[in-house]
């Protein structure tokens, strides 16, 4: 089993795309009028859905975007005008990160790694696990 893709409702197609597209960078791949879009998120694809009248309640998932420079991508990005959380986490000598919103309210979060921060198999579940604790409302 391999993980195929994301996908996130969102209440206005064309804002979403320019949100992925022109703040974040991402490669439209595929659009299929208001109601679907697929970005490049860098070996996994980003889906955008039109909620409609059927959106579900969030999840609470987070899409997590590595990054070379956190602190150099933040500013890029708060220069785009995105607003990020006050508090910018680490789990000390394996990653630093810091979280945002897209304008549907969809969780997300910008991780630089050190390094050797980064295992085989992705972020340890030390990582995860206060990655995970210090989002709002999780304890």
């Amino acid at each position: 089993m391999t993980l195929d893709h994301v996908w996130f409702w969102v209440g206005d197609m064309d804002r979403a795309v320019a949100f992925y597209e022109r703040t974040l960078g991402l490669r439209v791949l595929r659009r299929d009028g208001d109601v679907w879009a697929e970005l490049d998120a860098g070996g996994v694809r980003l889906g955008l859905h039109v909620a409609g009248d059927r959106r579900e309640p969030a999840s609470g998932g987070t899409v997590v975007l590595r990054v070379d420079d956190l602190d150099l991508a933040r500013a890029a990005l708060e220069g785009r005008g995105v607003r990020f959380d006050d508090h910018v986490g680490e789990v000390e000598g394996r990653a630093r990160f810091a979280s945002f919103a897209d304008p549907d309210g969809n969780r997300l979060q910008l991780i630089e790694y050190a390094a050797g921060g980064l295992g085989a198999h992705g972020p340890s579940a030390e990582a995860r696990a206060v990655a995970h604790r210090s989002e709002p409302g999780v304890g």
